[in-house]
Parts: structure tokens; sequence; C-alpha cells
């Protein structure tokens, strides 16, 4: 067996694509949220550097991954991509912030 077979399809990237999946329609998690269910208690800014590195047609629900005080973190025109997809979901902003009481998803 070679070395990299025993990692395959277990490395940050992949586990956080994973996790990323499973996040349910009209939901939200946070960064945080992401590394965490994905083995990386913590790691908030790897959560966002690996959504980074999306192909932009990727068919993964990017738009549901938010900051902890429940906003959006991206720059403009990415930043209204995201409000727009989450409000064709039913999640709307208020003052600029997803209630995360209402929306947060954790399983």
């Amino acid at each position: 067996m070679r070395a990299d077979a025993q990692t395959e399809g277990n490395d940050a990237t992949t586990r956080i694509y994973r996790v990323l999946a499973t996040v349910p329609y009209g939901r939200v998690i946070t960064y945080g949220d992401l590394a965490q269910m994905a083995g990386y208690p913590r790691a908030a800014r790897l959560a966002g550097q690996t959504l980074r590195k999306l192909p932009r047609d990727t068919k993964l629900p990017w738009h549901r991954v938010i900051n902890a005080q429940g906003r959006i973190s991206l720059p403009e025109p990415d930043a209204a991509r995201q409000r727009a997809r989450l409000e064709r979901e039913g999640i709307f902003l208020h003052n600029g912030r997803v209630d995360l009481l209402k929306y947060r998803w954790q399983p």
C-alpha cells in the first residue's frame, strides 16, 4: 500500500468539503463550526482558506458559511452573491447579521 493511500480522502480540504456538503438548505454554520466538525477545532481560518480555493462553479453550499458574529465575511461582489443565495433559502440578514439562534445548524 502506498503511504499516501492511507491518508487519501482524509486531508483537511477533503474533510472540510465533506462537512460543507452536509449543511442543510435554509441553515448556516460558522467557519469555526465547519472546522470543528471536520476535526480541526479552533481552525476557523483554515476553513476560510479552504473555501477560498473552491472553484467558482462549485455545487458545494459555500454560501451557508458565515462568521461567528453572523456576518458575511466576503468582500463585494461575492458578499452580494452570498446574501442573495441565503435570501433564496429564506435566510435574511437583519442589520447585516444572520440570526444564529434561528438558522445555525448544529447536528
